[in-house]
């Protein structure tokens, strides 16, 4: 893996370029908690096809690092939509397909509603599409998941977070997919890049957020993002051509979380369910993950 870093406004990224230098772009967002390991058992062949595959730290984790020690460390999706474009935008890349993980499929689904004349397709894993970006409280089943983001919101658990990041993302490996789909080698490899005060950070900015918007933390709120806020808010449909992998055994994001979506969708949708697969489809099914990716641009990358 040949790592590349590049400066933008806020950021200084460290990402992967592979693939043919004149192929179409795909940009790979990973997940939370995670990295672009992730993505590895799927851009070999994403290259083998032709494709020029970008694939970058977020920030806060791994070696893309904050330039200011001043800047906010926000973990708003609008924070790594931002991001995403300015990447793009200082490699001169115009147009583009992107596929994202969790954390990155919300990114996707926000540079498709923020940016649509510039992609030409999207692919999510794991993560449904909020319209206007709004978290929902969910049913009981689906809340009873997301106890860690309500861990979160409590001081001592913040706490806990910055105390721990480590143990504290190798609890969510363990149990949002079934056993036995990681070697502990490959936690430890992945676990680097949560090591960093700025990963503790920009995680509580993240979901804190989320359930705490009324009284935003100035550690972790940046102010520059709000338009891009307010934009994100008042999309309710999308109509980059969209696919949605969702594992059938995330005990995460429950399958139930992105059935019956169609109608946000102007332009072809489509939802593939993998039996079995948990939260991590790109690193549990990756010859399933690339075959369907490769199926859905193939259709769209020209465009």
């Amino acid at each position: 893996m040949v790592l590349r870093q590049l400066q933008t406004p806020t950021l200084n990224i460290t990402y992967e370029d592979a693939g043919p230098p004149d192929g179409p772009v795909i940009l790979l967002l990973h997940g939370w908690p995670d990295d672009i390991r992730g993505w590895s058992g799927v851009t070999p062949g994403l290259q083998a096809a032709g494709y020029r595959t970008l694939t970058p730290y977020l920030r806060g984790f791994g070696a893309t690092s904050f330039r200011s020690a001043d800047t906010p460390r926000d973990g708003r999706g609008v924070a790594l939509v931002q991001d995403a474009m300015d990447l793009l935008d200082a490699l001169n890349v115009q147009r583009f397909a992107v596929v994202g993980h969790d954390w990155g499929a919300r990114a996707a689904y926000g540079l498709a509603a923020l940016i649509p004349e510039r992609v030409t397709a999207v692919a999510a894993l794991a993560l449904a599409f909020q319209p206007g970006g709004r978290f929902v409280l969910p049913d009981f089943s689906q809340s009873r998941q997301f106890w860690y983001q309500w861990f979160m919101t409590l001081d001592q658990g913040a706490d806990a977070v910055r105390a721990d990041p480590v143990g504290f993302a190798r609890i969510q490996w363990d149990t949002w997919s079934p056993a036995g789909w990681f070697s502990p080698t490959e936690f430890e490899q992945t676990a680097r890049s949560f090591q960093s005060e700025d990963w503790a950070e920009v995680t509580l900015s993240g979901y804190r957020s989320r359930w705490q918007d009324q009284r935003p933390d100035e550690r972790h709120h940046d102010v520059r993002y709000d338009g891009v806020q307010q934009r994100l808010a008042e999309v309710e449909t999308i109509r980059v051509p969209t696919l949605m992998i969702q594992g059938g055994a995330d005990t995460c994001d429950e399958p139930a979380s992105s059935a019956g979506l169609e109608r946000h969708f102007l332009g072809r949708y489509q939802r593939v369910v993998l039996n079995g697969v948990g939260h991590f489809p790109a690193r549990e099914a990756p010859s399933l993950v690339t075959r369907a990716l490769l199926t859905h641009l193939d259709t769209y990358s020209a465009l």
